[in-house]
């Protein structure tokens, strides 16, 4: 029976090949088309109804007739959330066949435990001005744990939330509560429909929350372009007092300190972890 069919379909397409597109056939066939569209659409409440192999075999066997410039007319519509699905999916496929192992490896060292986490954050809570390496120490010599200082900062940034000292606002709210004296900037990646990667520098005032203006670069950023897309974008308007920036690599760069003392700008780092 299935051989049967599909020796029916192959006639059918054979038959529409060699009677080709255009005349009446074709405004039969869209029309037929069209009418098929409205009962997908019109079958399901869902955002994007499923189809089944009969709705792509009707689609497909009715676009033999129209011409190629009327099949981008009668396409099945597609939503933005669909494409934008498709591209999000191509591109944590980009990063993953770049930056996945070749071949397969033991999976790494696990992290520290749960009674060695609860210790160091319980340390930092009660002494909160030990640094890390200090912390690292006494959990050396207390329990004869070699921990590493890194390991000790990422614990703290992912487990320890410290109180708010007082009711007075903080440093950083007072300063950009000043018009005009404080701005943030932030560098993130996005990536273009073609799959290349683009880098973003947003500045916006911390009081006013106003845009003050943003620079696109296609390609790798080092200290002269991320100097140069500040530049630009700062380009006619006086520049802040203070910058606020977060502790990106990439804000360490000799050029880019460089760039704010020539402005006589004062950099502010925020508290890592948080936004």
């Amino acid at each position: 029976m299935k051989d049967a069919l599909l020796l029916i379909a192959h006639l059918l397409i054979t038959a529409a090949k060699v009677l080709g597109p255009g005349g009446i056939r074709a405004v039969i066939a869209e029309n037929l088309l069209l009418k098929h569209q409205l009962q997908i659409i019109g079958r399901s409440r869902q955002r994007a109804p499923n189809l089944v192999a009969a709705d792509r075999f009707f689609l497909g066997f009715w676009s033999l007739f129209l011409r190629p410039s009327r099949i981008r007319k009668s396409s099945v519509i597609l939503r933005p959330s669909t494409l934008l699905r498709f591209h999000q999916y191509l591109v944590h496929r980009k990063y993953r066949l770049l930056f996945s192992p070749r071949t397969r490896t033991k999976p790494g060292p696990k992290g520290p435990s749960e009674q060695l986490i609860l210790a160091i954050v319980e340390i930092k809570r009660r002494n909160p001005d030990f640094g890390c390496p200090r912390i690292a120490l006494i959990i050396s010599k207390t329990f004869g744990v070699e921990i590493d200082k890194n390991v000790v900062r990422r614990v703290l940034a992912q487990y320890y939330h410290p109180e708010c000292g007082g009711n007075g606002p903080s440093w950083l709210t007072f300063l950009g509560h000043t018009k005009d004296s404080l701005w943030s900037l932030d560098l993130f990646r996005c990536e273009s429909i073609t799959l290349k990667s683009h880098w973003v520098l947003v500045v916006m005032d911390q009081f006013t929350r106003r845009l003050i203006g943003f620079a696109v670069h296609a390609g790798d950023v080092n200290g002269m372009v991320l100097c140069r897309m500040f530049n630009k974008v700062i380009t006619g308007i006086p520049p802040p007092k203070y910058l606020s920036s977060d502790n990106d690599p990439l804000f360490e760069y000799h050029r880019w300190q460089a760039n704010l003392r020539v402005f006589n700008i004062d950099e502010i780092k925020t508290v890592p972890g948080i936004p």
